[in-house]
């Protein structure tokens, strides 16, 4: 993956000073989280057009524009009243579509006659301060009750970081989440896509994303 600006690499603050991998936190914002896995849907999956979803913390947060122009996708158009809210075209055909719209999930794309859609968060990944991890377990948490709270229209995936947390939470959450059709998968510090189904499969992503 040519992914290496994910990440926001940011001091602590006194509070969780000495708390990271590091001298610096490296933050995996949900914005940045939204775009890794639209790209994963372009790349991998077959997706010609993909749309995201971004609330004004993220485009704060995360800057879509610049990112989606680092690969080649032109801003062809605009939509609402940000700066990044637009129609993005690649010279290959794909398109993503950065609409600053709540309550239409976070990434979604139709593949065929199948339609994904996907709830994400983000979170800092190189933590041990307990609040963090906590913040990092909740979101997983959280997506996957979205989803189950969401009417089903395809596959319906739950995005977060990829952490040791995560990824036990994940072990943990997947055969029940299978049985609701609700997948979930963990988005590494460079874009790396790893859907966890169950343990096994969790064994796996470990190995990759390290």
């Amino acid at each position: 993956m040519d992914f290496e600006d994910l990440v926001t690499a940011l001091a602590p603050p006194p509070n969780r000073v000495g708390k990271a991998d590091g001298d610096h936190e490296h933050h995996l914002y949900e914005g940045a989280v939204m775009v890794a896995y639209a790209m994963h849907l372009l790349r991998t999956e077959g997706a010609l057009n993909v749309r995201i979803h971004p609330d004004g913390e993220h485009g704060k947060q995360f800057d879509f524009s610049g990112w989606l122009e680092r690969r080649q996708f032109r801003k062809v158009s605009t939509i609402g009243a940000t700066s990044y809210g637009g129609v993005y075209e690649h010279s290959a055909g794909q398109t993503v579509t950065v609409n600053p719209r709540s309550g239409l999930g976070d990434v979604v794309a139709e593949i065929g006659d199948q339609v994904i859609s996907a709830e994400c968060k983000g979170g800092i990944i190189n933590t041990r301060h307990s609040g963090q991890v906590s913040r990092l377990y909740k979101g997983l948490c959280e997506t996957v009750g979205m989803l189950m709270a969401t009417p089903a229209q395809g596959r319906q995936v739950a995005v977060v970081p990829f952490t040791a947390s995560t990824l036990r939470l994940a072990e943990r959450l997947a055969p029940r989440c299978a049985l609701a059709g609700i997948e979930i998968a963990l988005v590494g510090s460079q874009g790396e896509v790893m859907d966890v189904k169950s343990p096994r499969d969790a064994q796996h992503a470990t190995s990759t994303l390290k």
